[in-house]
């Protein structure tokens, strides 16, 4: 994304967040963000892709940056983010705000697109690209998720939600219940985290326990669904990106091919295996209704800006399922929503300033507001 984006426009100003908080802006972080690992990094790590573990969280603790802070306060012009400790090789003027139109949060899972963030920059009146906290908080949360998906009439899949504390102390209780509301192969899935982390597959009852154990190692609930396509069919997945505030468009549909058995953080950011098949192979009333139930889905949730739409095809009824959204995908150079509106007609350098007038468009729309008479 620093790369596309048109500098001759866009000042940028890069800023990373360390895993203890802290956020630092410098040229370390131009680095990392233009996928340069730091001094000393082996080959290896220098080949790693974006989102790695193993990588990206050393690359992100920029630690010769400049800190700053982003004022819990409406900011005035000049006061957008606030150095307050800086070191003296790479320190910038300490009596000068960093001013910043708006900020383009690209972060996933915890804190980056769970509406935490996003409600961090409502308090500061800065504008931001992307869902606002509720269509973040809801996107983030599989299980209120796809309440609103019912309540919207869209079609998904059968699934029970399961707290923590129920199967620590009734597990049998739990397993029944599973067993009574969907048949295996079934996948059991964290509620309310992202990337694609701790899926697991259970094809019976003996891998149904260690699924739920996993699952309940990164959140308080667990998402259960039962598999589409049965134990003899893989489910298609197809994913389609969306573009727009109050009137969103959605982009021609693409489909993933796991090299895993399925399309878990292993096959989307570290395995080669895994084919994108741009457009997907859909007649052309599947692609009208797979356009269509993302923008339904990115409304049902109060998306705004942005999101990518997955769904789940059965390959033999050729039934579509909604399966859940992400309301900010990846921007690698291998990641479905830029490479799906390429295909459909905006390049990444239009996308990015499409999607940045979206994020200033919906900030003047919600100064409209009157919160006190």
């Amino acid at each position: 994304m620093f790369k596309c984006i048109d500098q001759n426009k866009y000042e940028v100003v890069p800023i990373g967040i360390t895993k203890e908080g802290r956020w630092l802006t410098a040229s370390d972080a131009e680095r990392l963000l233009a996928g340069k690992a730091g001094e000393g990094a082996s080959p290896t790590q220098a080949q790693l892709r974006a989102g790695d573990p193993e990588a990206t969280p050393a690359a992100a603790v920029l630690q010769n940056g400049a800190a700053v802070v982003v004022p819990t306060e409406p900011h005035k012009a000049g006061t957008g983010l606030t150095p307050f400790q800086s070191d003296a090789p790479t320190r910038r003027a300490a009596d000068r705000a960093i001013n910043v139109d708006i900020i383009f949060p690209v972060l996933h899972g915890t804190f980056g697109e769970d509406g935490t963030i996003q409600g961090l920059l409502e308090l500061a009146d800065i504008p931001y690209v992307g869902a606002g906290v509720l269509g973040s908080a809801a996107g983030m949360d599989k299980d209120i998720m796809k309440s609103l998906f019912r309540a919207a009439g869209l079609p998904i899949v059968k699934h029970v939600t399961v707290l923590r504390g129920d199967w620590e102390s009734h597990p049998k209780k739990v397993q029944k219940l599973v067993e009574s509301k969907l048949k295996y192969p079934v996948f059991v899935k964290p509620a309310n985290l992202g990337w694609s982390v701790g899926i697991s597959k259970a094809r019976d009852r003996k891998e149904l326990g260690p699924a739920i154990d996993e699952a309940a190692k990164l959140a308080r609930n667990r998402g259960i669904e039962e598999g589409v396509g049965g134990k003899k069919n893989k489910a298609r997945e197809i994913e389609c990106s969306v573009l727009g505030n109050d009137k969103p468009l959605a982009s021609v549909p693409g489909e993933i091919v796991p090299g895993a058995e399925f399309y878990d953080y292993t096959a989307k950011y570290l395995d080669e295996g895994s084919q994108l098949i741009i457009p997907a192979k859909l007649t052309k009333a599947e692609t009208k209704r797979v356009q269509e139930l993302a923008i339904a889905g990115f409304r049902a949730v109060d998306c705004s800006g942005l999101a990518r739409v997955d769904f789940l095809m059965d390959p033999k009824s050729r039934k579509i399922y909604l399966n859940e959204i992400n309301t900010m995908p990846g921007f690698t150079s291998i990641s479905m929503y830029p490479k799906l509106w390429a295909a459909s007609g905006v390049g990444y350098p239009e996308l990015i300033g499409r999607l940045i007038d979206l994020g200033l468009e919906r900030h003047a729309e919600k100064k409209k507001n009157q919160y006190s008479r």
